[in-house]
């Protein structure tokens, strides 16, 4: 009973290490956040500190985990729902994470600030490819099915998944600049227009690299960009 009372009280411990530095990145980004920081912010000695990560990457490390764990769960059981179709898999995949994203609108955009400086790159770096490795293959089980059933063409179902989560992170690097740039040029109605635009284009590359019949995968409204780029205001 008292090793996993321990085993609950480390783990405790250390997300609370975890949290600190996440917010950190969050406000400062990776390369300026500090060991000493994350010290000072919880009065933590550094040997209470290397107890639990043996170095900042360790933290990364960690950090990268979370998102991964954190994103996983939602998907899942759509992935691996029997009743669903392909298409249905692969919508309700895309729009599982704009829910999530919505659900967080004013979070996601005060974070986008500091994602994309120069501070965050090596963050953002492996994130995405932490999140392709993870996300890749629940894709390519939707396309395999997708096949089976015939409404997929395409020539390389083991390589879709990876293409296809290629041109999401695409399309949301785009989308996330051009709501940042929104504080230069402050015109919402070209910044609706683009977004909406690049979306459809998005789209249309997924259903061909797939095979999908035409207009298989939901659009963005207007309603649904207007939410993010009065956001902003």
């Amino acid at each position: 009973m008292a090793r996993t009372i321990n085993e609950q009280e480390y783990a405790k411990k250390r997300n609370e290490i975890l949290d600190t530095a996440q917010r950190l990145i969050h406000v400062k980004g990776y390369e300026r956040m500090t060991i000493q920081d994350i010290l000072n912010e919880l009065q933590i000695s550094s040997g209470a500190f290397y107890h639990y990560f043996g170095s900042k990457p360790a933290v990364l490390e960690a950090f990268i985990e979370r998102i991964r764990e954190e994103t996983e769960k939602p998907l899942l059981p759509i992935i691996r729902d029997p009743k669903l179709s392909a298409i249905e898999k692969l919508q309700g995949f895309f729009d599982t994470l704009d829910r999530l994203r919505s659900e967080n609108r004013a979070a996601v955009l005060k974070l986008g600030r500091v994602w994309y400086a120069d501070e965050n790159a090596i963050v953002r770096q492996k994130v995405e490819e932490a999140v392709r490795e993870q996300r890749a293959p629940l894709l390519t089980e939707i396309v395999r099915q997708g096949v089976r059933e015939g409404v997929f063409t395409t020539a390389y179902p083991e390589q879709s998944g990876e293409v296809i989560l290629s041109l999401q992170q695409g399309m949301g690097n785009t989308h996330a600049k051009l709501l940042l740039s929104l504080e230069k040029e402050q015109d919402p109605q070209n910044c609706m227009e683009r977004i909406t635009v690049t979306y459809a284009a998005y789209m249309d590359a997924i259903e061909r690299v797939l095979g999908a019949p035409s207009n298989a995968l939901y659009r963005l409204d207007a309603e649904a960009v207007k939410a993010w780029v009065t956001a902003e205001d």
